[in-house]
Protein backbone atom coordinates (compact mmCIF):
# COMPACT_ATOMS: atom_id res chain seq x y z
CA UNK A 1 0.00 0.00 0.00
CA UNK A 2 1.62 3.61 -0.34
CA UNK A 3 2.96 5.42 2.02
CA UNK A 4 -0.03 8.44 1.40
CA UNK A 5 -2.95 6.10 1.37
CA UNK A 6 -1.41 4.17 4.66
CA UNK A 7 -1.35 7.89 6.28
CA UNK A 8 -4.65 9.12 5.21
CA UNK A 9 -6.30 5.63 6.74
CA UNK A 10 -4.18 6.10 9.98
CA UNK A 11 -5.82 9.47 10.41
CA UNK A 12 -9.45 8.29 9.45
CA UNK A 13 -9.28 5.94 12.35
CA UNK A 14 -7.78 8.48 14.65
CA UNK A 15 -11.04 10.97 13.59
CA UNK A 16 -13.18 7.49 14.12
CA UNK A 17 -11.81 6.85 17.20
CA UNK A 18 -12.31 10.47 18.64
CA UNK A 19 -15.97 10.90 16.99
CA UNK A 20 -16.92 7.76 18.41
CA UNK A 21 -19.81 6.72 18.82
CA UNK A 22 -20.93 9.28 16.21
CA UNK A 23 -18.47 8.34 12.91
CA UNK A 24 -17.24 10.82 10.62
CA UNK A 25 -19.90 9.80 8.11
CA UNK A 26 -22.67 11.26 9.69
CA UNK A 27 -20.83 14.52 10.30
CA UNK A 28 -20.38 14.40 6.54
CA UNK A 29 -24.03 13.43 6.16
CA UNK A 30 -24.77 16.70 7.46
CA UNK A 31 -22.92 19.05 5.58
CA UNK A 32 -23.21 16.64 2.01
CA UNK A 33 -26.62 15.13 2.89
CA UNK A 34 -27.08 13.76 -0.95
CA UNK A 35 -23.39 12.24 -0.53
CA UNK A 36 -24.81 8.80 0.78
CA UNK A 37 -25.86 6.39 -1.66
CA UNK A 38 -27.61 4.00 1.40
CA UNK A 39 -29.58 6.94 2.59
CA UNK A 40 -31.27 8.13 -0.56
CA UNK A 41 -32.52 11.86 -0.45
CA UNK A 42 -33.35 14.64 -2.80
CA UNK A 43 -32.89 18.25 -2.48
CA UNK A 44 -35.77 20.50 -3.65
CA UNK A 45 -34.19 23.24 -5.95
CA UNK A 46 -37.18 25.00 -7.44
CA UNK A 47 -40.90 25.35 -6.51
CA UNK A 48 -43.33 26.52 -9.02
CA UNK A 49 -46.88 26.42 -8.75
CA UNK A 50 -48.99 25.01 -11.43
CA UNK A 51 -52.90 25.66 -10.53
CA UNK A 52 -54.46 26.80 -7.12
CA UNK A 53 -53.66 23.91 -5.34
CA UNK A 54 -50.61 22.02 -7.38
CA UNK A 55 -46.88 22.77 -7.32
CA UNK A 56 -43.92 21.32 -8.91
CA UNK A 57 -40.93 20.52 -7.02
CA UNK A 58 -37.76 20.16 -9.01
CA UNK A 59 -35.67 17.61 -7.48
CA UNK A 60 -31.42 17.35 -7.30
CA UNK A 61 -31.29 13.38 -5.77
CA UNK A 62 -28.20 12.26 -4.04
CA UNK A 63 -26.00 9.84 -4.85
CA UNK A 64 -27.37 6.28 -5.46
CA UNK A 65 -30.13 7.59 -7.81
CA UNK A 66 -30.93 6.03 -11.14
CA UNK A 67 -32.82 7.27 -13.98
CA UNK A 68 -36.91 6.71 -14.10
CA UNK A 69 -38.84 5.58 -17.60
CA UNK A 70 -41.08 8.29 -18.66
CA UNK A 71 -44.58 7.12 -16.72
CA UNK A 72 -43.05 5.66 -13.51
CA UNK A 73 -43.46 7.20 -10.10
CA UNK A 74 -41.63 8.06 -6.95
CA UNK A 75 -41.77 8.03 -3.39
CA UNK A 76 -41.31 10.86 -1.14
CA UNK A 77 -40.18 10.70 2.27
CA UNK A 78 -41.60 13.83 4.11
CA UNK A 79 -41.61 14.54 7.90
CA UNK A 80 -44.72 15.78 8.98
CA UNK A 81 -45.33 16.41 12.78
CA UNK A 82 -42.20 13.90 13.59
CA UNK A 83 -43.43 11.30 11.49
CA UNK A 84 -41.93 10.29 8.26
CA UNK A 85 -44.49 9.53 5.75
CA UNK A 86 -44.00 8.18 2.10
CA UNK A 87 -46.26 9.02 -0.88
CA UNK A 88 -45.82 8.20 -4.58
CA UNK A 89 -45.68 10.55 -7.08
CA UNK A 90 -45.19 10.70 -10.47
CA UNK A 91 -42.16 11.86 -12.42
CA UNK A 92 -43.47 14.66 -14.47
CA UNK A 93 -39.94 16.11 -16.69
CA UNK A 94 -38.30 14.36 -19.63
CA UNK A 95 -36.60 11.20 -18.99
CA UNK A 96 -32.52 12.13 -19.32
CA UNK A 97 -32.11 15.52 -18.40
CA UNK A 98 -28.70 16.56 -19.04
CA UNK A 99 -28.46 18.17 -15.22
CA UNK A 100 -29.57 15.21 -13.80
CA UNK A 101 -32.95 16.88 -11.70
CA UNK A 102 -36.45 15.53 -12.08
CA UNK A 103 -39.65 17.17 -11.15
CA UNK A 104 -42.64 15.76 -9.28
CA UNK A 105 -45.94 17.91 -9.03
CA UNK A 106 -47.75 17.93 -6.12
CA UNK A 107 -51.78 18.18 -6.15
CA UNK A 108 -53.93 18.84 -3.20
CA UNK A 109 -55.65 15.52 -1.78
CA UNK A 110 -58.82 16.11 0.70
CA UNK A 111 -57.20 15.92 4.23
CA UNK A 112 -53.56 14.55 2.94
CA UNK A 113 -50.93 15.29 5.35
CA UNK A 114 -48.62 14.91 2.57
CA UNK A 115 -49.75 17.06 -0.15
CA UNK A 116 -50.89 19.95 2.27
CA UNK A 117 -47.40 19.59 3.74
CA UNK A 118 -45.76 20.55 0.68
CA UNK A 119 -47.99 22.69 -0.87
CA UNK A 120 -47.64 25.03 2.17
CA UNK A 121 -44.21 24.47 3.22
CA UNK A 122 -42.14 23.28 0.26
CA UNK A 123 -39.04 25.46 -0.65
CA UNK A 124 -36.17 25.32 -2.34
CA UNK A 125 -32.88 24.01 0.18
CA UNK A 126 -35.35 21.29 1.70
CA UNK A 127 -34.51 18.10 2.22
CA UNK A 128 -36.61 14.99 1.24
CA UNK A 129 -35.99 11.33 1.86
CA UNK A 130 -36.26 9.24 -2.04
CA UNK A 131 -36.92 5.48 -3.42
CA UNK A 132 -35.48 4.31 -6.43
CA UNK A 133 -38.30 5.20 -9.36
CA UNK A 134 -40.92 2.29 -9.62
CA UNK A 135 -43.62 1.36 -11.62
CA UNK A 136 -45.00 -0.61 -15.22
CA UNK A 137 -47.12 2.31 -16.50
CA UNK A 138 -44.77 2.94 -19.36
CA UNK A 139 -45.05 3.56 -23.02
CA UNK A 140 -44.79 0.49 -25.04
CA UNK A 141 -42.12 -0.30 -27.30
CA UNK A 142 -42.02 -0.19 -30.52
CA UNK A 143 -44.27 2.80 -29.88
CA UNK A 144 -47.67 2.66 -30.87
CA UNK A 145 -49.13 4.35 -34.05
CA UNK A 146 -51.59 5.84 -32.40
CA UNK A 147 -51.76 6.92 -28.99
CA UNK A 148 -55.11 7.75 -26.53
CA UNK A 149 -54.07 9.21 -23.06
CA UNK A 150 -57.70 9.51 -20.77
CA UNK A 151 -56.98 11.29 -17.36
CA UNK A 152 -59.01 12.81 -14.54
CA UNK A 153 -57.29 15.27 -12.20
CA UNK A 154 -53.81 14.26 -10.95
CA UNK A 155 -53.86 11.38 -13.51
CA UNK A 156 -52.14 13.70 -16.08
CA UNK A 157 -49.07 13.91 -13.99
CA UNK A 158 -47.61 10.53 -15.25
CA UNK A 159 -49.07 11.12 -19.17
CA UNK A 160 -47.10 14.42 -19.44
CA UNK A 161 -44.06 12.82 -18.17
CA UNK A 162 -44.42 10.46 -21.53
CA UNK A 163 -45.27 13.26 -23.63
CA UNK A 164 -42.07 15.75 -22.64
CA UNK A 165 -39.82 12.63 -22.92
CA UNK A 166 -41.54 10.60 -26.33
CA UNK A 167 -43.88 13.02 -28.10
CA UNK A 168 -41.42 13.07 -31.53
CA UNK A 169 -41.74 9.05 -31.30
CA UNK A 170 -45.70 9.27 -31.02
CA UNK A 171 -47.65 10.12 -34.39
CA UNK A 172 -51.31 10.36 -33.50
CA UNK A 173 -51.44 11.44 -30.17
CA UNK A 174 -55.27 12.44 -28.62
CA UNK A 175 -55.20 13.05 -24.56
CA UNK A 176 -58.67 13.68 -23.53
CA UNK A 177 -58.42 15.14 -19.47
CA UNK A 178 -61.31 16.16 -17.05
CA UNK A 179 -60.88 18.92 -14.43
CA UNK A 180 -63.80 20.93 -12.54
CA UNK A 181 -62.36 23.85 -14.37
CA UNK A 182 -60.61 25.19 -17.27
CA UNK A 183 -58.06 26.86 -14.83
CA UNK A 184 -58.00 23.43 -12.75
CA UNK A 185 -56.33 21.89 -15.62
CA UNK A 186 -52.49 21.16 -14.37
CA UNK A 187 -50.23 22.00 -17.22
CA UNK A 188 -53.23 23.40 -19.41
CA UNK A 189 -51.16 26.01 -20.74
CA UNK A 190 -48.37 23.28 -22.10
CA UNK A 191 -51.29 20.66 -23.33
CA UNK A 192 -53.33 23.97 -25.33
CA UNK A 193 -49.81 24.81 -26.42
CA UNK A 194 -49.19 21.32 -27.68
CA UNK A 195 -52.86 21.33 -29.49
CA UNK A 196 -52.67 24.68 -31.15
CA UNK A 197 -48.81 23.41 -32.43
CA UNK A 198 -50.80 20.73 -33.99
CA UNK A 199 -48.64 17.95 -32.20
CA UNK A 200 -51.80 16.58 -29.99
CA UNK A 201 -55.29 16.44 -29.96
CA UNK A 202 -56.83 18.12 -26.84
CA UNK A 203 -60.28 17.19 -25.68
CA UNK A 204 -61.02 18.55 -22.10
CA UNK A 205 -63.50 18.09 -20.36
CA UNK A 206 -64.47 20.71 -17.32
CA UNK A 207 -66.42 18.55 -14.78
CA UNK A 208 -68.49 21.53 -13.04
CA UNK A 209 -70.45 22.08 -16.43
CA UNK A 210 -70.15 19.09 -18.52
CA UNK A 211 -70.27 16.37 -15.44
CA UNK A 212 -68.10 13.07 -15.43
CA UNK A 213 -67.00 11.65 -18.54
CA UNK A 214 -68.56 8.06 -19.33
CA UNK A 215 -67.44 5.47 -22.11
CA UNK A 216 -70.24 5.74 -24.49
CA UNK A 217 -69.31 9.89 -24.40
CA UNK A 218 -65.64 8.92 -24.80
CA UNK A 219 -66.62 6.69 -28.02
CA UNK A 220 -68.69 9.34 -29.61
CA UNK A 221 -65.26 11.70 -28.97
CA UNK A 222 -62.42 9.21 -30.15
CA UNK A 223 -64.49 7.49 -32.93
CA UNK A 224 -60.99 5.15 -33.08
CA UNK A 225 -61.34 4.00 -30.04
CA UNK A 226 -60.33 0.32 -29.90
CA UNK A 227 -57.52 1.42 -32.69
CA UNK A 228 -55.37 3.21 -30.57
CA UNK A 229 -53.09 2.08 -27.30
CA UNK A 230 -54.88 3.46 -24.67
CA UNK A 231 -53.37 4.62 -20.99
CA UNK A 232 -55.45 5.85 -18.35
CA UNK A 233 -54.67 7.06 -14.80
CA UNK A 234 -57.40 8.80 -12.46
CA UNK A 235 -60.07 8.25 -10.15
CA UNK A 236 -60.66 4.56 -9.73
CA UNK A 237 -64.40 5.19 -11.09
CA UNK A 238 -63.30 6.30 -13.73
CA UNK A 239 -60.74 3.43 -14.50
CA UNK A 240 -63.45 0.83 -13.22
CA UNK A 241 -65.83 1.89 -16.08
CA UNK A 242 -62.63 2.10 -19.11
CA UNK A 243 -61.78 -1.33 -17.97
CA UNK A 244 -65.29 -2.87 -18.17
CA UNK A 245 -65.80 -0.92 -21.51
CA UNK A 246 -62.43 -2.17 -23.22
CA UNK A 247 -63.07 -5.68 -21.81
CA UNK A 248 -66.54 -5.70 -23.37
CA UNK A 249 -65.06 -4.75 -26.73
CA UNK A 250 -62.84 -7.33 -26.15
CA UNK A 251 -59.63 -5.00 -27.05
CA UNK A 252 -58.78 -5.17 -22.56
CA UNK A 253 -54.90 -5.97 -24.04
CA UNK A 254 -54.53 -2.41 -25.14
CA UNK A 255 -55.82 -0.48 -22.39
CA UNK A 256 -52.96 0.45 -19.59
CA UNK A 257 -54.29 1.68 -15.97
CA UNK A 258 -52.58 3.63 -13.32
CA UNK A 259 -54.53 3.96 -10.29
CA UNK A 260 -53.21 6.03 -7.30
CA UNK A 261 -54.01 3.87 -4.28
CA UNK A 262 -53.61 5.82 -0.95
CA UNK A 263 -53.40 3.64 2.58
CA UNK A 264 -54.22 5.34 6.11
CA UNK A 265 -51.79 3.17 8.14
CA UNK A 266 -52.68 4.36 12.06
CA UNK A 267 -49.87 4.19 14.32
CA UNK A 268 -50.18 1.90 17.51
CA UNK A 269 -47.37 0.51 20.49
CA UNK A 270 -45.85 -3.02 18.84
CA UNK A 271 -47.02 -5.54 16.60
CA UNK A 272 -46.07 -8.21 14.45
CA UNK A 273 -43.88 -8.15 11.76
CA UNK A 274 -44.14 -10.88 9.04
CA UNK A 275 -40.59 -11.82 7.04
CA UNK A 276 -42.38 -12.25 3.85
CA UNK A 277 -40.49 -14.61 2.21
CA UNK A 278 -39.79 -16.88 4.85
CA UNK A 279 -43.44 -16.49 6.21
CA UNK A 280 -41.75 -16.56 9.79
CA UNK A 281 -44.27 -13.81 12.10
CA UNK A 282 -42.36 -12.53 14.88
CA UNK A 283 -44.49 -10.32 18.25
CA UNK A 284 -42.79 -7.16 18.70
CA UNK A 285 -43.33 -6.44 21.84
CA UNK A 286 -44.22 -2.10 22.70
CA UNK A 287 -40.07 -0.66 22.83
CA UNK A 288 -38.44 -3.74 21.64
CA UNK A 289 -36.96 -3.08 18.80
CA UNK A 290 -37.33 -5.29 15.38
CA UNK A 291 -33.79 -6.64 15.62
CA UNK A 292 -34.49 -8.08 19.11
CA UNK A 293 -37.83 -9.46 18.86
CA UNK A 294 -36.08 -11.24 15.34
CA UNK A 295 -33.19 -12.48 17.47
CA UNK A 296 -35.27 -13.74 20.92
CA UNK A 297 -37.47 -15.51 18.14
CA UNK A 298 -34.37 -17.27 16.94
CA UNK A 299 -34.32 -15.62 13.22
CA UNK A 300 -30.88 -15.23 12.31
CA UNK A 301 -30.62 -10.80 11.71
CA UNK A 302 -27.89 -8.48 9.92
CA UNK A 303 -26.80 -6.27 12.68
CA UNK A 304 -23.68 -4.09 13.07
CA UNK A 305 -23.67 -1.00 15.38
CA UNK A 306 -26.97 -1.94 17.19
CA UNK A 307 -27.28 1.95 17.46
CA UNK A 308 -28.69 3.28 14.52
CA UNK A 309 -25.46 4.77 12.40
CA UNK A 310 -23.99 1.62 10.52
CA UNK A 311 -26.77 1.03 8.64
CA UNK A 312 -26.06 -2.47 8.19
CA UNK A 313 -29.30 -3.91 9.82
CA UNK A 314 -31.48 -2.10 6.72
CA UNK A 315 -34.25 -4.19 5.39
CA UNK A 316 -36.86 -3.03 3.23
CA UNK A 317 -40.70 -2.84 4.49
CA UNK A 318 -43.41 -3.27 2.27
CA UNK A 319 -46.10 -2.12 4.17
CA UNK A 320 -46.44 -1.13 7.65
CA UNK A 321 -45.50 1.42 10.78
CA UNK A 322 -43.06 1.57 12.47
CA UNK A 323 -41.30 3.91 15.43
CA UNK A 324 -37.70 4.82 15.89
CA UNK A 325 -36.99 3.69 20.01
CA UNK A 326 -34.71 6.98 19.92
CA UNK A 327 -37.52 9.95 19.44
CA UNK A 328 -39.96 8.46 18.31
CA UNK A 329 -40.14 9.58 14.62
CA UNK A 330 -42.88 7.42 12.47
CA UNK A 331 -41.96 5.84 9.11
CA UNK A 332 -44.08 4.06 7.24
CA UNK A 333 -44.81 2.32 3.88
CA UNK A 334 -48.18 1.59 2.04
CA UNK A 335 -48.07 -1.30 -0.82
CA UNK A 336 -48.51 0.43 -4.01
CA UNK A 337 -47.32 -1.91 -6.86
CA UNK A 338 -44.65 -3.27 -4.22
CA UNK A 339 -42.98 -0.40 -3.13
CA UNK A 340 -40.48 -0.48 -0.48
CA UNK A 341 -39.28 1.64 2.30
CA UNK A 342 -36.00 1.07 4.44
CA UNK A 343 -35.76 0.80 7.48
CA UNK A 344 -33.22 0.19 10.20
CA UNK A 345 -34.41 -2.50 12.29
CA UNK A 346 -32.17 -1.91 15.36
CA UNK A 347 -33.65 1.43 16.08
CA UNK A 348 -36.95 0.22 15.16
CA UNK A 349 -40.36 -1.06 16.68
CA UNK A 350 -43.38 -1.86 15.25
CA UNK A 351 -46.29 0.42 15.81
CA UNK A 352 -48.56 -1.59 13.69
CA UNK A 353 -48.57 -4.85 11.81
CA UNK A 354 -45.40 -4.67 9.52
CA UNK A 355 -44.58 -7.16 6.28
CA UNK A 356 -40.43 -7.01 5.56
CA UNK A 357 -39.02 -8.27 1.80
CA UNK A 358 -36.62 -10.32 3.69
Amino acid sequence: MPVNQTLRNGAWRVVELITTPVVPADYLDVIAPLRNPTVLRARIEAVRPETADAVTLELRPGRGWEPHQPGQYVRLGVDVDGVRLWRAYSVTSAAGRRDGRFTVTVNAVQDGAVSGHLLRHARKGMLVHLDLPAGDFVLTSPRPAKALFVTAGSGITPVMGMLRSALPELGDVIVVHSAKTPEDVVFGAELRELAAQGRIRLIERHTRADGRLKPAALADLVPDLFERETWACGPGDMLDDLQEHWADAGAAERLHVERFRPTVLVAGDGGTVTFEKSGQVVDVAAGATVLDAAEAAGRLMRSGCRMGICFKCVLPMREGIVRDVRDGKLTTATEVDGDNVLIQTCISTAAGPCRLDA
